[in-house]
């Protein structure tokens, strides 16, 4: 445990924001996971719309700067590429 006044203070900050940036890391993974698994399954409606909640919940994390902005252009890509390619079939 730190001793200093200010250093208990940044402990404190510093649970706060992991606990925010954990609920939002939470809420683009299960997006992406439901995106992923209507792509597997085949059901191109269900895709189409996690796919857009996908897009939303990440570009929330960029401006939360929980994630970096070409990490999300990557995982945006990646996941349009997937539904792109169901649809084609």
């Amino acid at each position: 445990m730190p001793t200093k006044k200010a250093a208990k203070k940044y402990m404190r900050v510093t649970l706060r924001k992991t606990e925010k940036n954990r609920k939002i890391k939470g809420q683009f993974k299960s997006h992406i996971k439901a995106t992923l698994e209507a792509v597997n399954k085949g059901e191109i409606d269900k895709a189409k719309e996690s796919l857009k909640k996908s897009i939303k919940s990440l570009d929330k994390a960029v401006q939360k700067k929980v994630l970096h902005k070409n990490t999300v252009a990557r995982k945006k890509s990646r996941l349009n590429k997937a539904v792109k390619s169901l649809v084609k079939k």
